[in-house]
């Protein structure tokens, strides 16, 4: 009889540990474009015109220098134009509405006609000080987080409010399903409608810069030091890449869920890396 329990248990054990290792997430690099990027923060992917858009920071990350811009990239990999638009300060997280690319553009947030490539909108975000990363909503609703005064903003019909304030360090933001998401301070939340934060995931690493939204109620999470998370929806996550030791950053993420391609920017390595998703 013991033996016969010994044996059941070690049935149940070896079929979870074979569930466990298939269920394992990797990442396999696809591609990488070459190193002639300036200092590339965030890359959003446009599924309609099939292209990336990268935000290149180019001087100091805090300053308003007029040296950041916006490049574009095939999905080849293919670097199409470094500075497609010019004159930004420090841009980092973007976001889509029709043909406005939105840019966090340090204290103001930049529309950009992807059509003609001109800059049609500057909204001054008050008492700003590091904008991040940006989202949107089906409706045009812009957020935008603020890293170093530790608020999101909502920005409607051009006119920009605190949604959240008194935050660790928020900085990735995502509307998935009507929700949104925000990244803070090594965690994931989802923020309620009356503004209270419902903790999915914590504990991971370095400063968590990047979330999209993979399937179900399964993300990704890029931390800036070099991580890239596989987060589940019981919380639990996976870690997909550890660059931090080559001094690669993995900054602001974007995803294709067609091709489950994920798109790297490396920060200092000058260079946007596409990964497989398996």
């Amino acid at each position: 009889m013991l033996q016969r329990i010994i044996l059941t248990l070690c049935v149940v054990f070896l079929l979870t540990i074979t569930k466990t290792v298939r269920a394992q997430h990797k990442l396999v690099e696809k591609w990488r474009t070459d190193t002639i990027l300036k200092v590339p923060e965030s890359v959003f992917f446009d599924a309609k015109n099939k292209i990336l858009y990268v935000s290149n920071i180019d001087g100091a990350p805090d300053k308003k220098d007029g040296k950041g811009s916006i490049g574009k990239i095939g999905l080849d990999g293919k670097v199409i134009n470094v500075d497609w638009v010019r004159g930004l300060n420090a841009p980092k997280g973007m976001a889509l509405v029709n043909n406005t690319l939105w840019v966090a553009d340090l204290s103001e947030v930049v529309g950009i006609d992807i059509v003609t490539g001109q800059i049609t909108k500057r909204i001054a975000i008050p008492n700003s000080e590091f904008l991040n990363d940006v989202a949107a909503d089906a409706n045009g609703v812009i957020y935008v987080s603020d890293s170093k005064k530790k608020t999101v903003i909502k920005i409607e019909n051009d006119k920009p409010s605190f949604l959240l304030e008194n935050l660790k360090g928020p900085n990735g933001l995502l509307v998935h399903n009507k929700q949104l998401y925000v990244l803070d301070d090594g965690s994931l939340n989802k923020v309620g409608a009356d503004k209270t934060l419902t903790k999915i995931a914590d504990g991971m690493e370095g400063n968590t810069d990047g979330l999209q939204h993979v399937q179900g109620a399964d993300f990704l999470v890029s931390c800036w030091a070099g991580f890239i998370y596989y987060v589940k929806g019981d919380g639990t996550t996976e870690l997909l890449l550890d660059t931090h030791t080559e001094k690669s950053n993995t900054a602001d993420i974007s995803y294709d869920p067609s091709t489950k391609t994920v798109f790297v920017p490396t920060f200092f390595k000058k260079s946007v890396v596409a990964y497989q998703l398996q």
